[in-house]
């Protein structure tokens, strides 16, 4: 049976080459935290995600520190076992990334996003967001239920699909709860 160019891609992704990805690194680094890409990096990831090449979707790509939360150091007032100074971050990275997304785009709703890279600092995504507002978006059946009011804030309020993964609610298995 005949593989199309998707299944190349993802083939593709499975084993990255170092060099050129950490090549690309190099560059993102001194680039901007959130940019504003031409066309997504991994093009499988994105369709299968609800990407659409037609306008009113964009793609950003979002640079994360990596490593745990550090609050300042308490001098007084506290027994040595409450003086630590990490704090554990309830949510993941990418989910993370796609609120910074939506705080940068405020006329966007994010959609999805998937990561692309990392390296010892930082984590790398990238994140598709949709213009709620453009008549494209509200005339095309498949994708104008982000348009609805009740769709507001979707990465702000866990419902996105990394959001929801952090918050429990796609265990499988017997870890399941009803």
């Amino acid at each position: 049976m005949a593989k199309g160019l998707n299944s190349y891609i993802r083939d593709a992704w499975k084993k990255p080459d170092s060099a050129l990805l950490r090549q690309r690194m190099v560059e993102w680094r001194r680039s901007d935290a959130i940019v504003k890409v031409e066309r997504p990096l991994r093009l499988d990831r994105a369709r299968a995600l609800g990407y659409r090449a037609k306008p009113g979707f964009i793609v950003v790509r979002v640079r994360l520190m990596r490593g745990g939360r550090r609050s300042p150091v308490i001098n007084h007032g506290r027994r040595s076992k409450r003086k630590t100074n990490f704090k554990i971050l309830k949510m993941n990275y990418q989910h993370v990334a796609e609120q910074r997304a939506a705080r940068r785009y405020l006329n966007m709703e994010v959609l999805n996003s998937y990561w692309i890279g990392q390296d010892g600092i930082y984590g790398f995504y990238e994140v598709i967001l949709v213009d709620r507002d453009h008549p494209q978006i509200r005339s095309d059946p498949k994708i104008k239920w982000i348009c609805d009011p009740a769709n507001r804030g979707r990465a702000f309020r866990g419902l996105t699909s990394s959001a929801k993964k952090s918050r429990g609610l796609r265990a499988r298995g017997r870890n399941r709860q009803f």
